[in-house]
């Protein structure tokens, strides 16, 4: 980390992935592989990148509340859920090796294809489904929790499709989207420390990007950037999960 092209290399990464993470979700995608591929092991690349996450979602939030749409009350009602199921899925993927969570790492990512190349509803469609159990819905919000705490890259479109179900415009959707992964991550981010899964110096320089990330993407989500992202993201899935896999 000496390299000042190193350093720049990260910050420009976080400072994409922090934009696509507060637009939609699936930033992660580009710094996980982008920190084993200047030599980190996927498992210590995967918690390094979360405190980078977790600067991006402070931001974002504070972002969000001075454009006047507060996550902080939305988020109540699926916080808990989120939060112990974070806290074992972080716990889990601790205690992967290297290897494994590679290979769990692109499983995971192709399955993202699906929600990020389906379409939304359409409002009237959602208006005339049932509503989910009390219970049913904090068990989907605990399963997603499960998966941000473990992989946490594409967490976001999981929470967007979620949170949509309700009814949500995208907007609104993101302002509680950033609330929510910015409580899982800050749960999270102790267990990696625990087991020795930070490199404290590539995370400073994500810190920066992911930062100015959250800052430039809060204020970019009323322009409706997930639509445009979307066929970027879908190539990056492929891409990456291609090279976690071994594939190249």
């Amino acid at each position: 980390m000496e390299d000042p092209t190193t350093w720049l290399l990260l910050a420009v990464g976080g400072l994409v992935a922090g934009v696509i993470n507060t637009l939609a979700g699936g930033g992660s995608l580009i710094t996980v592989p982008l920190l084993v591929m200047l030599g980190l092991p996927a498992t210590t690349a995967n918690g390094t990148n979360r405190i980078g996450v977790l600067f991006q979602n402070a931001v974002a939030i504070w972002r969000f509340r001075r454009e006047g749409l507060d996550g902080l009350r939305g988020a109540g009602p699926v916080l808990l859920p989120v939060l112990i199921g974070s806290l074992v899925g972080a716990e889990v993927a601790s205690r992967m090796s290297a290897e494994l969570f590679r290979q769990v790492f692109g499983v995971a990512m192709i399955a993202l294809l699906y929600p990020m190349l389906r379409r939304s509803p359409k409002r009237d469609a959602i208006d005339n489904e049932s509503p989910r159990s009390r219970w049913l819905n904090r068990l989907i919000f605990f399963g997603i929790g499960l998966y941000g705490g473990a992989i946490q890259a594409g967490v976001g479109l999981f929470l967007i499709a979620a949170l949509a179900r309700s009814g949500l415009d995208l907007v609104r959707a993101n302002a509680i989207k950033v609330v929510l992964i910015g409580a899982l991550t800050l749960v999270a981010v102790p267990v990696f420390i625990v087991h020795g899964q930070v490199d404290w110096a590539p995370a400073i320089a994500l810190v920066v990007g992911f930062a100015l990330g959250g800052e430039v993407g809060a204020r970019a989500a009323v322009l409706g950037g997930e639509r445009l992202i979307r066929p970027v993201l879908v190539l990056a899935v492929v891409a990456m999960s291609g090279r976690m896999l071994g594939l190249y």
